[in-house]
């Protein structure tokens, strides 16, 4: 096992440099691989948790991480709490459904030896991997966000639904060569009712923002994405289960649309009821 990462301090005592967050809801039978692959690099692994009821907190104490209870705020603001909980300069976050192999924890591992590393944030390649799969496909989708950084040179940003890492003007970015396993899909079933739930904070998030999209998308949005999917996030060489995959996400980008003309049309007819009552009583007063 990788030893915790630690400069030598002069008096001798170890000066860990990182933390490691994760924000996680009922998450038992996935969290332990999760943070068993990382223990060798950080004293300090910290768990928010939301409101588990399937014992994902005693798994996690049980592995060593500290476990803290924060009600469910949003995405971005639920992993700005938890950095604000970590202790240490440097933060790596990874999600409850995603593991680190061996290889690029070695390799974070090789980036803080000697003078540390070089720059101020460093993006790392995340790859889906469906059931079945031992390990991420040859032509797996993946993106590449920052998850490895410096607390004073980033913070997740506060939006509800985007999970991102916003860095100061003039931060050193690199990209280390490791990819994150993503196992995101426990059941279709399960995406589908995660994408549900999802759809719903998005199209919070455009009535906060007060963005309106186009009565049009409805008709465009579920084969567009389907064909962006299936074909250009190359879920096509992925059998059967990349087909089911791309029209799941095909699907949950047209609900989110739906919804969010749903309301347009709820409020909408709000207003006339309420005009409506008013001309009403305006009558009966005269």
């Amino acid at each position: 096992m990788l030893k915790p990462l630690a400069l030598q301090a002069n008096d001798g005592h170890r000066v860990p440099q990182l933390s490691i967050f994760i924000i996680a809801r009922d998450e038992a039978d996935r969290i332990g691989r999760t943070i068993e692959a990382v223990r060798g690099l950080s004293d300090d692994i910290v768990l928010v948790d939301s409101g588990s009821t399937d014992g994902t907190q005693a798994v996690a104490e049980r592995l060593g991480a500290r476990v803290l209870f924060n009600p469910w705020p949003g995405y971005g603001q639920q992993k700005r709490f938890a950095e604000e909980q970590c202790r240490h300069d440097w933060l790596l976050n990874i999600d409850a459904d995603e593991v680190v192999p061996s290889d690029l924890a070695a390799e974070i591992a090789v980036l803080f030896a000697g003078t540390g590393p070089a720059a101020d944030a460093y993006e790392i390649r995340i790859a889906e991997i469906f059931p079945g799969e031992p390990a991420p496909h040859r032509f797996a989708y993946a993106l590449a966000p920052v998850r490895l950084y410096r607390k004073d040179k980033g913070r997740y940003s506060p939006s509800p639904v985007h999970d991102r890492v916003d860095l100061v003007p003039g931060a050193r970015v690199a990209r280390l060569k490791g990819t994150v396993h993503h196992y995101s899909v426990r059941s279709l079933g399960e995406q589908m009712s995660k994408l549900n739930s999802y759809s719903d904070a998005q199209a919070d998030d455009l009535d906060r923002r007060r963005q309106s999209l186009s009565v049009f998308r409805l008709a465009v949005e579920f084969p567009a994405n389907f064909i962006k999917a299936y074909i250009g996030r190359r879920h096509a060489l992925r059998g059967v289960y990349g087909f089911m995959t791309a029209m799941n996400y095909a699907f949950y980008r047209y609900l989110r649309v739906a919804k969010h003309w749903e309301r347009r049309l709820q409020r909408r007819s709000a207003d006339t009821s309420g005009q409506a009552r008013s001309q009403t009583g305006e009558r009966i007063d005269g």
